[in-house]
């Protein structure tokens, strides 16, 4: 018999399996299929035309490199505040685990105008930095930090079960080998950690990637600086430049597929190695 026609414990698998590839169809791959012949229609030339176009181009380099960054800095924060959250007990632990859950449920045109408010030349905290010529609001800087509020909870999240289910008997057992604290942390804890902390990387990459409301308010939208591409897609529908406005929708997809791709690469490598590893 083969092995996928053996019996399961569990019932109803063909019943699951295609409501899930309908639900997928109906939700996923219509839309991203609609959205590629959308882009087709318009020839090749023309399609590498909006592509290489000068605007486009830096709308791109803005989002995706401010995405970059952003995530960047969710890792390395979001993977210390799980840490603490996990390792420590101390007053207010609970309201700090639950404040990160808080750019899951606010807003985010709500998010953008406090930020905007914040980091405003005259803002509480624009104002710290103005003496120093540093400018916060309305420059790629504050679409970065706007990335980062949205996206520092998917990676808190992601590792901090992982870390929880690390025994501490782990830490105590690289110690009495003669570990110390860096070599624990580097070659203990990290290579169980890397999955998951890839995987945070990824959603708040893809999360940043298309963010739009947090970050109108504080990008100042100044073409060729701080403009983002689905506020560049939003500017072409009200053109009525449909053609336009999936292009740029089309290389956002592209882009963003060969990255993750390629995280989900690192993630399966990672796997693979800490499984010899153990």
């Amino acid at each position: 018999m083969s092995k996928w026609r053996q019996p399961s414990i569990l019932p109803g698998f063909g019943l699951t399996l295609g409501y899930t590839i309908f639900y997928l169809t109906i939700i996923i791959l219509i839309p991203l299929a609609a959205l590629v012949w959308r882009s087709s229609s318009i020839g090749w030339a023309e399609f590498a035309a909006l592509a290489t176009d000068e605007r486009t181009v830096q709308a791109l380099k803005v989002s995706f490199g401010c995405a970059l960054i952003a995530a960047a800095v969710n890792v390395v924060f979001g993977t210390l505040t799980a840490w603490v959250l996990v390792r420590y007990q101390f007053p207010g632990r609970r309201l700090m685990d639950a404040i990160i859950d808080l750019p899951f449920a606010l807003p985010t045109a709500v998010a953008g105008i406090a930020l905007a408010a914040l980091y405003a030349p005259k803002g509480w905290v624009g104002a710290l930095f103005q003496p120093l010529g540093l400018k916060i609001a309305f420059t790629p800087l504050g679409i970065v930090v706007a990335l980062v509020f949205v996206g520092l909870p998917f990676v808190v999240r992601t590792v901090q079960p992982v870390m929880e289910e690390i025994d501490r008997e782990v830490e105590e057992a690289a110690a009495t080998l003669g570990a110390n604290r860096f070599q624990t942390i580097t070659r203990v804890l990290l290579p169980a950690l890397v999955p998951a902390i890839l995987t945070g990387f990824a959603l708040a990459f893809a999360r940043a990637v298309g963010e739009y409301g947090s970050v109108i308010f504080i990008a100042g939208n100044i073409p060729y600086v701080s403009e983002i591409a689905p506020l560049l897609i939003v500017i072409r529908l009200e053109e009525f430049n449909y053609a336009g406005a999936t292009s740029i929708a089309c290389i956002m997809l592209i882009i963003s597929f060969v990255m993750l791709l390629v995280i989900n690469l690192l993630q399966f490598w990672s796997r693979r190695r800490y499984s010899n590893v153990r």
